[in-house]
């Protein structure tokens, strides 16, 4: 399936993230070594879980956003490693809680843990993660980064019960689908954003300008996915594409058609997303409404909207490596789409 919509008019020069990995490369290697020994467990499914999720080809960019965030500010110790190995274990986590929420088959090309070792395993095996990540953050002795991630623990937590509550309801606003997904996705980049200048014990106001470009960046992130799962790739998306059209998830594009589409695109919608009966041929049908209704590239422009605030943040900000590459970030995950 090709890519429904473009980004901007015109060809431009695929933004890429190398400037962070580069940044970040020594430090990174030092965040892997910490998630293999972190993962490890006498209890042998434990790793087995883990490693088939983390070596499954992420980009790991959570864990490079604290890492890069830390070192903007002159950081020199060793505890923004041990955050961004607790980042990412975080996400590894809800990931594995993710996949038996949704049901989930196919994660970046493989079969998902639970299609494997069960819903139970991979359930408990997100838990120990979770724990192994609050004794890592504990270990570093910031009270105030403990706090953030924790906090942030608890709001991702809510933001899934939020989606449960919500799930094929499409009477869901464009304001109650973001409260979700700045819980499931945007709280993560924020904390994962804001632990770096805390580490370093930069002003509250640089922890505030850090704190507002993650959380606008994991909005813009989560919009492009909800788009790319109606015309992007697998390999952007990091899953099938259309899983969510067939798990029946009412994401903005959804929400855009349906409320911009006659009666009787409104029965097709029900029936596909309420009454579960989204086959191949209704995926087709509903791109080809939600091109009609320029849902999905509204959702675009909502993303590049959150991406801009995200850029507003940093400007004040004094120019380093760091923050042109976290810069990077934002024009990467906006341009997936392209």
């Amino acid at each position: 399936m090709g890519v429904v919509v473009n980004l901007e008019d015109g060809k431009r020069e695929a933004a890429s993230i190398k400037h962070l990995v580069d940044l970040t490369a020594a430090d990174m290697a030092r965040v892997n070594e910490l998630i293999l020994s972190k993962a490890g467990s006498d209890v042998e499914m434990i790793p087995q879980i883990a490693n088939h999720l983390i070596s499954s080809g992420g980009k790991r960019l959570r864990p490079m956003v604290t890492l890069a965030a830390a070192q903007m500010f002159g950081y020199a110790g060793d505890g923004h490693v041990k955050l961004a190995m607790a980042v990412e274990f975080m996400h590894t986590a809800t990931l594995l809680h993710d996949d038996v929420v949704d049901e989930s088959g196919m994660r970046r090309g493989k079969k998902t843990a639970r299609m494997i070792w069960g819903n139970q395993a991979s359930v408990l095996v997100g838990d120990y993660l979770l724990g192994q990540a609050f004794r890592v953050m504990v270990d570093v002795g910031s009270l105030d980064a403990l706090d953030i991630l924790s906090s942030a623990a608890s709001v991702i937590a809510e933001g899934e019960v939020m989606q449960l509550a919500a799930a094929k309801n499409l009477e869901t606003t464009e304001d109650e689908h973001f409260a979700v997904i700045k819980a499931k996705t945007a709280a993560l980049f924020s904390a994962a954003a804001e632990v770096g200048p805390v580490i370093a014990s930069a002003s509250r106001t640089d922890r505030a300008a850090l704190r507002s470009y993650g959380m606008n960046l994991g909005l813009a992130f989560q919009l492009i996915d909800d788009a790319l799962d109606y015309g992007g790739s697998s390999t952007d998306l990091g899953k099938n594409v259309g899983d969510d059209f067939r798990e029946g998830k009412v994401t903005l594009p959804v929400i855009l058609a349906y409320r911009r589409g006659t009666a009787a695109e409104r029965a097709f919608w029900k029936k596909a997303i309420e009454d579960n009966q989204a086959d191949e041929a209704g995926l087709e049908k509903a791109i080809g409404l939600m091109a009609r209704h320029a849902a999905i590239a509204d959702t675009i422009g909502r993303a590049r909207h959150f991406g801009e605030i995200a850029r507003d943040a940093l400007a004040p900000l004094e120019a380093t490596p760091q923050k042109s590459a976290l810069i990077d970030v934002i024009d990467f995950c906006i341009s997936r789409v392209n």
